[in-house]
């Protein structure tokens, strides 16, 4: 009897554990090092006092390609920004002046002047220089993934998030990391793929091309103004990205050092891992282009703490 009972007790062990299989345990040595760069971004933005957000409404489902989607959404959804003390911060008024170097729609050739070289190189010596980038610099090179030698860690940063490379067939060289994870892109006039960065989202809200629609989360998630991170739907110059999702009011710095960790960490084409960080647990997802960025994202699963009240009743 008592072996039988050890046989159902291994069968349900293995039915449970694969019930489990479809969600990746917390990736604890990678929440503690994003924490720590966390607690050293001095330079992100404090929400109420430095920005105001507006979440409102629900977004509801749109399909990709479709143009056709219902605001939730009357306001912007940034109500205020200090942009004084956003562009007193070294390392984002260089990242802001990269906004503008890059071609929106996929296919389109990139044109690299001098002037904009010169921008990339001040942009990453800003960002080498901040206690965040020196810390993931670190970590790194401890995990020998990494040259101790900053001008050769300057290079691999270069290569992974600024290189130009192909990413449409039979096209010039059209995209980068950077274009698609911070600036956005579009592809064949019907679909916005990339634009993960909050600063680009407000900017291009305050000047018109870009509507927010509203939010994405569980029924019972709803974002607050001070979560910093967020699924959100909005149309930039007309087309509709039904699911986005960026940090909110954390630094250039801070989103390029945790996505670059991951990057390098993992050898994979596509790379997904689950982190606590601060009160909020998010997938991080990391996709390579070859030896370069794909693309890189948050996805928001729980703020507020929610998940460790969920997991302890």
């Amino acid at each position: 009897m008592a072996a039988r009972f050890c046989g159902v007790l291994a069968l349900l062990t293995v039915f449970l554990s694969g019930l489990n299989a479809s969600r990746p345990a917390v990736n604890q040595e990678l929440s503690n090092i994003f924490n720590e760069l966390w607690r050293l971004d001095v330079n992100r933005m404090t929400p109420v006092t430095d920005y105001t957000i507006s979440v409102q409404g629900r977004a509801g489902f749109v399909n990709q390609g479709s143009n056709v989607v219902q605001d939730h959404a009357s306001q912007p959804l940034f109500s205020n920004v200090n942009e004084n003390k956003l562009k007193n911060i070294t390392t984002v008024s260089r990242f802001i002046k990269l906004l503008d170097n890059y071609e929106r729609s996929l296919g389109t050739s990139e044109r690299v002047t001098t002037e904009e070289l010169t921008e990339t190189n001040l942009f990453l010596d800003a960002v080498l220089e901040t206690d965040v980038m020196k810390r993931a610099h670190k970590y790194l090179v401890s995990k020998g993934q990494s040259s101790s030698n900053l001008g050769l860690f300057k290079s691999q940063l270069h290569l992974i998030w600024f290189k130009l490379y192909h990413r449409q067939r039979n096209t010039g060289l059209d995209s980068s990391g950077f274009e698609h994870v911070f600036v956005g892109e579009t592809k064949s006039g019907t679909e916005i793929i990339g634009f993960h960065n909050w600063i680009q989202f407000y900017l291009q809200e305050k000047s018109t091309h870009l509507d927010y629609k509203g939010y994405k989360a569980r029924e019972r998630d709803i974002p607050d103004q001070d979560d910093h991170v967020l699924n959100l739907q909005f149309s930039w110059h007309g087309t509709v990205k039904p699911v986005g999702s960026a940090f909110i009011g954390t630094s250039p710095e801070f989103e390029m050092a945790l996505f670059t960790i991951v990057f390098l960490m993992n050898t994979e084409r596509s790379t997904t891992v689950l982190v606590n960080i601060d009160q909020c647990q998010m997938e991080l997802v990391v996709i390579r282009h070859g030896r370069s960025l794909g693309t890189a994202y948050p996805k928001l699963l729980s703020s507020n703490n929610r998940h460790v009240r969920q997991y302890s009743h």
